[in-house]
Protein backbone atom coordinates (compact mmCIF):
# COMPACT_ATOMS: atom_id res chain seq x y z
CA UNK A 1 0.00 0.00 0.00
CA UNK A 2 2.88 2.38 0.78
CA UNK A 3 6.13 3.07 -1.05
CA UNK A 4 8.29 3.91 1.97
CA UNK A 5 6.45 2.28 4.88
CA UNK A 6 6.21 -1.37 5.85
CA UNK A 7 3.34 -2.49 8.07
CA UNK A 8 2.87 -5.82 9.77
CA UNK A 9 0.13 -6.94 12.17
CA UNK A 10 0.73 -9.44 14.93
CA UNK A 11 -2.60 -9.78 16.70
CA UNK A 12 -3.38 -6.43 18.36
CA UNK A 13 0.12 -5.03 17.68
CA UNK A 14 1.06 -3.19 14.50
CA UNK A 15 4.72 -2.91 13.50
CA UNK A 16 5.43 0.19 11.41
CA UNK A 17 8.82 0.48 9.70
CA UNK A 18 10.29 3.45 7.89
CA UNK A 19 11.61 1.80 4.75
CA UNK A 20 14.18 4.04 3.08
CA UNK A 21 17.37 2.40 4.36
CA UNK A 22 19.43 3.62 1.41
CA UNK A 23 19.03 7.21 2.69
CA UNK A 24 18.94 6.30 6.39
CA UNK A 25 15.13 6.56 6.48
CA UNK A 26 15.23 10.28 5.81
CA UNK A 27 12.04 12.24 5.23
CA UNK A 28 10.79 13.43 1.88
CA UNK A 29 7.35 14.56 0.72
CA UNK A 30 6.20 11.02 0.04
CA UNK A 31 7.25 9.56 3.40
CA UNK A 32 5.60 12.48 5.20
CA UNK A 33 2.38 11.98 3.25
CA UNK A 34 2.43 8.23 3.88
CA UNK A 35 2.98 8.60 7.62
CA UNK A 36 0.15 11.13 7.79
CA UNK A 37 -2.18 8.83 5.88
CA UNK A 38 -1.21 5.82 7.99
CA UNK A 39 -1.79 7.74 11.24
CA UNK A 40 -5.19 8.96 10.06
CA UNK A 41 -6.29 5.49 9.01
CA UNK A 42 -4.99 3.83 12.16
CA UNK A 43 -6.49 6.43 14.46
CA UNK A 44 -9.86 6.20 12.75
CA UNK A 45 -9.84 2.39 12.84
CA UNK A 46 -8.80 2.31 16.49
CA UNK A 47 -11.62 4.70 17.34
CA UNK A 48 -14.33 2.48 15.90
CA UNK A 49 -12.88 -1.05 16.26
CA UNK A 50 -13.19 -3.34 19.21
CA UNK A 51 -12.38 -6.85 20.28
CA UNK A 52 -9.65 -8.94 18.74
CA UNK A 53 -9.49 -6.92 15.51
CA UNK A 54 -8.45 -3.66 17.17
CA UNK A 55 -4.91 -2.29 17.02
CA UNK A 56 -3.87 -1.73 20.63
CA UNK A 57 -0.20 -0.80 20.24
CA UNK A 58 2.13 0.36 17.46
CA UNK A 59 5.87 -0.26 17.37
CA UNK A 60 7.73 2.24 15.18
CA UNK A 61 11.24 1.53 13.87
CA UNK A 62 13.47 2.07 10.87
CA UNK A 63 14.81 -0.41 8.32
CA UNK A 64 18.57 -0.87 8.11
CA UNK A 65 21.18 0.64 10.41
CA UNK A 66 19.45 3.91 11.34
CA UNK A 67 16.08 4.87 12.83
CA UNK A 68 15.87 8.18 10.92
CA UNK A 69 18.47 10.74 9.89
CA UNK A 70 15.96 13.57 9.44
CA UNK A 71 15.43 15.31 6.11
CA UNK A 72 16.49 13.75 2.81
CA UNK A 73 19.40 15.59 1.18
CA UNK A 74 17.72 15.39 -2.24
CA UNK A 75 14.54 16.87 -0.79
CA UNK A 76 16.50 19.65 0.90
CA UNK A 77 18.22 20.40 -2.40
CA UNK A 78 14.81 20.99 -3.98
CA UNK A 79 13.67 23.28 -1.18
CA UNK A 80 16.64 25.60 -1.80
CA UNK A 81 14.70 26.81 -4.84
CA UNK A 82 11.29 26.92 -3.16
CA UNK A 83 9.49 30.16 -2.48
CA UNK A 84 8.48 31.01 1.07
CA UNK A 85 4.93 29.92 0.19
CA UNK A 86 6.15 26.54 -1.08
CA UNK A 87 8.24 26.08 2.06
CA UNK A 88 5.20 26.94 4.17
CA UNK A 89 3.24 24.22 2.34
CA UNK A 90 5.95 21.64 3.06
CA UNK A 91 6.33 22.69 6.69
CA UNK A 92 2.57 22.51 7.21
CA UNK A 93 2.49 18.97 5.82
CA UNK A 94 5.28 17.92 8.20
CA UNK A 95 3.56 19.59 11.14
CA UNK A 96 0.35 17.71 10.41
CA UNK A 97 2.28 14.43 10.25
CA UNK A 98 3.84 14.88 13.69
CA UNK A 99 0.50 16.00 15.14
CA UNK A 100 -1.26 12.96 13.67
CA UNK A 101 1.31 10.60 15.18
CA UNK A 102 1.25 12.44 18.50
CA UNK A 103 -2.52 12.19 18.79
CA UNK A 104 -2.93 8.49 18.01
CA UNK A 105 -5.41 6.93 20.45
CA UNK A 106 -3.13 3.90 20.86
CA UNK A 107 0.40 3.90 22.32
CA UNK A 108 3.22 4.55 19.87
CA UNK A 109 6.36 2.70 20.98
CA UNK A 110 9.65 3.80 19.44
CA UNK A 111 12.32 1.19 18.73
CA UNK A 112 15.24 3.52 18.10
CA UNK A 113 18.67 2.50 16.84
CA UNK A 114 21.64 3.92 15.00
CA UNK A 115 20.69 7.57 14.82
CA UNK A 116 17.70 9.84 15.35
CA UNK A 117 18.58 13.26 14.00
CA UNK A 118 16.49 16.34 13.25
CA UNK A 119 13.04 15.09 12.32
CA UNK A 120 14.10 11.62 13.42
CA UNK A 121 14.58 12.98 16.94
CA UNK A 122 11.18 14.59 16.51
CA UNK A 123 9.73 11.14 15.87
CA UNK A 124 11.25 9.97 19.14
CA UNK A 125 9.52 12.89 20.85
CA UNK A 126 6.05 11.89 19.63
CA UNK A 127 6.47 8.29 20.78
CA UNK A 128 4.61 7.61 24.01
CA UNK A 129 7.34 5.21 25.02
CA UNK A 130 10.77 5.34 23.37
CA UNK A 131 13.47 2.72 23.83
CA UNK A 132 16.92 3.27 22.35
CA UNK A 133 19.82 0.98 21.56
CA UNK A 134 22.79 2.16 23.63
CA UNK A 135 24.94 3.28 20.67
CA UNK A 136 22.24 5.49 19.16
CA UNK A 137 23.17 9.11 18.40
CA UNK A 138 20.62 11.89 18.73
CA UNK A 139 20.67 15.50 17.66
CA UNK A 140 18.57 18.54 16.82
CA UNK A 141 21.08 19.47 14.16
CA UNK A 142 19.08 22.01 12.15
CA UNK A 143 21.07 25.08 13.22
CA UNK A 144 24.18 23.55 11.66
CA UNK A 145 22.37 24.09 8.33
CA UNK A 146 21.21 27.58 9.18
CA UNK A 147 17.63 26.49 9.86
CA UNK A 148 15.71 25.62 13.03
CA UNK A 149 13.82 22.63 14.52
CA UNK A 150 10.61 24.62 14.31
CA UNK A 151 8.00 22.02 13.31
CA UNK A 152 9.12 19.47 15.90
CA UNK A 153 9.62 22.01 18.69
CA UNK A 154 6.16 21.72 20.35
CA UNK A 155 6.56 17.97 20.71
CA UNK A 156 10.21 18.09 21.76
CA UNK A 157 9.64 20.86 24.32
CA UNK A 158 6.78 18.85 25.82
CA UNK A 159 9.17 15.91 26.17
CA UNK A 160 12.49 17.44 27.31
CA UNK A 161 11.58 20.91 28.64
CA UNK A 162 13.01 24.34 27.93
CA UNK A 163 16.39 23.95 29.62
CA UNK A 164 17.60 20.98 27.60
CA UNK A 165 16.08 22.44 24.44
CA UNK A 166 17.92 25.74 24.91
CA UNK A 167 21.23 23.90 24.93
CA UNK A 168 20.56 21.27 22.28
CA UNK A 169 18.60 23.42 19.84
CA UNK A 170 21.16 26.24 20.00
CA UNK A 171 24.28 24.09 19.60
CA UNK A 172 22.89 21.47 17.23
CA UNK A 173 25.27 19.08 19.00
CA UNK A 174 24.84 15.35 18.77
CA UNK A 175 24.28 13.52 22.03
CA UNK A 176 24.22 9.98 23.31
CA UNK A 177 21.34 7.66 24.08
CA UNK A 178 22.22 7.99 27.77
CA UNK A 179 21.79 11.77 27.55
CA UNK A 180 18.54 11.30 25.65
CA UNK A 181 17.30 9.17 28.55
CA UNK A 182 18.47 11.69 31.14
CA UNK A 183 16.47 14.51 29.53
CA UNK A 184 13.38 12.37 28.92
CA UNK A 185 13.55 12.08 25.13
CA UNK A 186 13.71 8.30 25.52
CA UNK A 187 12.66 6.21 28.48
CA UNK A 188 15.16 3.36 28.46
CA UNK A 189 18.53 2.53 26.90
CA UNK A 190 19.43 -1.10 26.32
CA UNK A 191 21.97 -3.16 24.40
CA UNK A 192 21.29 -4.30 20.86
CA UNK A 193 20.69 -7.85 22.03
CA UNK A 194 18.13 -6.68 24.62
CA UNK A 195 16.20 -4.18 22.49
CA UNK A 196 13.52 -6.48 21.07
CA UNK A 197 12.91 -8.14 24.46
CA UNK A 198 12.53 -4.71 26.05
CA UNK A 199 10.03 -3.70 23.36
CA UNK A 200 8.10 -6.94 23.89
CA UNK A 201 7.92 -6.24 27.62
CA UNK A 202 6.53 -2.74 27.06
CA UNK A 203 3.95 -4.09 24.61
CA UNK A 204 2.85 -6.75 27.11
CA UNK A 205 2.28 -4.04 29.74
CA UNK A 206 0.16 -2.07 27.25
CA UNK A 207 -1.93 -5.12 26.36
CA UNK A 208 -2.65 -5.72 30.05
CA UNK A 209 -4.29 -2.28 30.31
CA UNK A 210 -7.76 -1.23 29.18
CA UNK A 211 -7.57 0.07 25.59
CA UNK A 212 -10.28 2.68 26.12
CA UNK A 213 -8.57 3.83 29.31
CA UNK A 214 -5.30 4.22 27.41
CA UNK A 215 -6.98 6.38 24.77
CA UNK A 216 -8.63 8.44 27.53
CA UNK A 217 -5.40 8.93 29.47
CA UNK A 218 -3.54 10.04 26.33
CA UNK A 219 -6.18 12.72 25.83
CA UNK A 220 -6.06 13.56 29.54
CA UNK A 221 -2.33 14.28 29.42
CA UNK A 222 -2.79 16.69 26.52
CA UNK A 223 -5.78 18.38 28.14
CA UNK A 224 -4.31 18.79 31.64
CA UNK A 225 -0.69 19.61 30.87
CA UNK A 226 0.14 23.21 31.68
CA UNK A 227 -3.21 24.06 33.26
CA UNK A 228 -3.57 25.37 36.83
CA UNK A 229 -4.79 22.71 39.29
CA UNK A 230 -8.16 24.38 39.77
CA UNK A 231 -8.79 24.52 36.04
CA UNK A 232 -7.55 20.98 35.49
CA UNK A 233 -9.88 19.68 38.20
CA UNK A 234 -12.89 20.46 36.03
CA UNK A 235 -11.47 18.06 33.45
CA UNK A 236 -10.04 15.36 35.70
CA UNK A 237 -13.13 14.87 37.84
CA UNK A 238 -15.36 14.43 34.80
CA UNK A 239 -12.90 12.00 33.20
CA UNK A 240 -12.62 9.69 36.20
CA UNK A 241 -16.37 9.76 36.84
CA UNK A 242 -17.06 8.78 33.23
CA UNK A 243 -14.44 6.03 33.28
CA UNK A 244 -15.78 4.49 36.49
CA UNK A 245 -19.25 4.00 35.04
CA UNK A 246 -18.05 2.95 31.56
CA UNK A 247 -18.35 -0.76 30.61
CA UNK A 248 -14.56 -1.08 30.51
CA UNK A 249 -14.16 0.65 33.87
CA UNK A 250 -16.83 -1.55 35.42
CA UNK A 251 -15.17 -4.68 34.03
CA UNK A 252 -11.75 -3.62 35.32
CA UNK A 253 -12.99 -2.84 38.82
CA UNK A 254 -15.01 -6.06 39.03
CA UNK A 255 -12.05 -8.11 37.78
CA UNK A 256 -9.84 -6.58 40.46
CA UNK A 257 -12.35 -7.32 43.21
CA UNK A 258 -12.91 -10.86 41.90
CA UNK A 259 -9.15 -11.46 41.63
CA UNK A 260 -9.21 -12.29 37.91
CA UNK A 261 -7.86 -10.78 34.72
CA UNK A 262 -10.15 -8.32 32.94
CA UNK A 263 -11.57 -9.42 29.60
CA UNK A 264 -9.11 -7.38 27.52
CA UNK A 265 -6.00 -8.87 29.18
CA UNK A 266 -4.89 -11.89 27.16
CA UNK A 267 -1.26 -11.77 28.35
Amino acid sequence: MYQFLLTRRDGPVEYLTLNRPEVRNAFNETLIAELTDWAARTGEAAGRAGGSDAVRAVVLTGAGKVFSAGADVAWMAKTVHYSEHENLRDATAASRMFAALDSLPVPLVGRIHGAALGGGAGLAAVCDIALAEEQTQFGFTEVKLGIVPAVISPFVLAKIGRSAARELFVTGARFSAARARDIGLVHAVVSTSELDAAIAHVVSEILAAGPEAIAAVKSLIRDVWGRPVEEAAEITTRVIAARRVSPEGQEGLKAFLEKRKPSWNKT
